[in-house]
Order: structure tokens, then C-alpha cells, then sequence
């Protein structure tokens, strides 16, 4: 059997039927337009949102994870717009695969910035950690998974041989489980610490007990836990889609990734706009802010 791993995966002279679409289209399908210019539409009004927000209540940190996040989900949603009228150019497969795959990296990067200011409302007692170090920590395995995800899109996407498309997909598959991994590690920390809270309740701040009852403090958990597990949902599904190529089944099942990563996606964006720190936590979000000097931290205090 001839070695197939040199053979160019890119079409020349191709016309648009079935067939040359599954030989050599970058999608065995044509993206619905309709649906995703729904998700257009919501990513982009989720970007107008959180920058609104970001300017109102100077989150910066975590504003600018979301607004990169809900504009590299417009550019990738963008992108599936312009396969469905050319699936082989390449431009708009790069903008799918890419945008759409690192996005969610940097709404993982705004939840690990937000642990650091719930610790604080709560004591930081409670965590064998201190809310800096869980930040910091899970932010940097953030990066590692988005790089690889990066590469690993970039290199897939961009890839003349079938060989070197596959060394790609394995770098995404890489990243991904490392974020799956990360965000399911941080889930662990932040049950060790709810843990501690019923646990122990001596060793909760009272000085913040009123607020921590408060239905806008409960809300900004309620969004923290609803993002993690589409976010992990999300990523689960795009390994196993990735671990059987882009020709696999799941791959070019549109109607599933809607579900698993454009739907969660959007909850995900939601739930973290609506119940925005600036506007559940108000001023509770700079006790946990990072203080580089001690000089820094007391006018805080102040």
C-alpha cells in the first residue's frame, strides 16, 4: 500500500459536489448559515456587554479575558459563515478552527482570576493555598493549553501533508485535555474550599457574612459553577471529536457541535455577562486584587 502522509490535502482544480467536498473540502458538510449567524449575533452583543462593563466598573483583568474570548468567537463563527459558501479556502478554515478553539481558554483565564476575590470574601484560611498562588498557578496552565492549542490549530489548519495535519490535531488534543485537566483541578480546589466552609465555620470571614447572603454574591457562584462545567463539557466533547480527525464522525456532525460547543459556549458567555463582577461583587472584587507592594496594598485598604 502507498505511504499516503506526503499526499497534499488541499484541493486545485475541484468542483463543488459531495464527493470532492468529502475528499477534499476542510468540512464534509456546509455550515447552516442561519444558525450560525445566530451565534454571531450573541458573541458580538456578549463583546458590546462586557465592554460596557469593563469600562464601567475597571474589572480590567478579567474584562479583557472575555472581550478576547466573545470576539474570537465572532471571528470563528465568522469564519464557519464563510466555509459554508467556499469549504475550500483556507482563510475561513483557520478562522474556525483557530478562534473557536482557543476562545474558551480566556474564559477559563477570567473564572481563575475571580477564585482569588471569592477566597478573599471568605477567608483565605480556607484554602490551603492562598488565593494569589491558586490564580496564579491555574492561569499559567491556561497558557500552556492555550499555546498548544494555538500551535496545534495553526499547524492543522495551515498543513500541506496529511502527516503533518495529524501532528497538529494531536497538539489541540493536547491542549485541550490539559485545559480539561486544569479546569477540572480547579474545580477540586474550589470544593476543598466550599468544603472548609461548612466544615469550619470559624474560619470564615464575618466581616463580609451579610454580603456572602446576599442574592447578588450568590448569583456570581451560581455563574462561576455553570461556566466550569459547560466549559468542561465543551472540552470533553472536542477531544473525543478531535481524537477521530476531521473526518471523523463528530467532527462533521454539525447539529452536535452546535450543542456541545456553540450552545455552551453561549451559556457559558451568558451567565458570566449577567452576573459580571462589577456587578455582583462591586467593590468586594479589589480585596482580591494582586498587590505587588505593600506600599500598593494599604492604599487599597484605605
Amino acid at each position: 500500500m502507498a505511504d499516503n502522509s506526503n499526499v497534499p490535502i488541499r484541493p486545485y482544480n475541484c468542483a463543488e459536489y459531495q464527493e470532492c467536498l468529502t475528499a477534499w473540502g476542510y468540512l464534509d458538510y456546509l455550515p447552516n448559515v442561519p444558525a450560525n449567524a445566530v451565534f454571531v449575533a450573541i458573541f458580538t452583543i456578549a463583546t458590546a456587554a462586557q465592554a460596557i462593563l469593563a469600562w464601567r466598573h475597571r474589572t480590567w483583568g478579567y474584562s479583557i479575558a472575555m472581550l478576547i474570548g466573545t470576539i474570537l468567537e465572532v471571528v470563528g463563527y465568522g469564519g464557519r459563515i464563510g466555509l459554508h459558501y467556499n469549504v475550500f479556502i483556507n482563510t475561513w478554515f483557520i478562522m474556525y478552527l483557530c478562534c473557536l478553539t482557543i476562545a474558551p481558554a480566556l474564559f477559563t483565564a477570567a473564572i481563575y482570576l475571580s477564585l482569588s476575590r471569592i477566597l478573599a470574601i471568605y477567608g483565605e484560611t480556607l484554602s490551603f493555598i492562598r488565593g494569589r498562588s491558586i490564580t496564579l498557578t491555574f492561569i499559567s496552565c491556561d497558557l500552556i493549553s492555550l499555546v498548544l492549542q494555538a500551535v496545534g490549530g495553526a499547524l492543522a489548519s495551515t498543513a500541506i501533508t496529511i502527516e503533518t495535519r495529524d501532528i497538529g490535531v494531536n497538539i489541540m488534543i493536547a491542549g485541550l485535555s490539559a485545559q480539561v485537566a486544569a479546569t477540572t483541578g480547579f474545580s477540586l480546589v474550589c470544593l476543598h474550599i466550599m468544603w472548609n466552609v461548612r466544615k469550619h465555620p470559624e474560619r470564615v470571614n464575618v466581616e463580609h457574612e451579610g454580603f456572602r447572603r446576599g442574592k447578588r454574591f450568590r448569583a456570581f457562584i451560581w455563574a462561576i459553577v455553570i461556566a466550569i462545567t459547560t466549559i468542561l463539557i465543551r472540552c470533553s466533547f472536542r477531544v473525543a471529536e478531535l481524537s477521530e480527525g476531521f473526518k471523523g464522525e463528530l467532527a462533521n456532525n454539525e447539529v452536535l457541535y452546535m450543542i456541545f460547543e456553540a450552545a455552551m459556549m453561549s451559556i457559558c458567555v451568558f451567565v458570566l455577562t449577567i452576573a459580571h463582577p462589577g456587578l455582583t461583587l462591586g467593590a468586594h472584587w479589589n480585596r482580591g486584587k494582586f498587590h505587588w507592594n505593600q506600599k500598593q496594598k494599604r492604599e487599597v485598604k484605605k
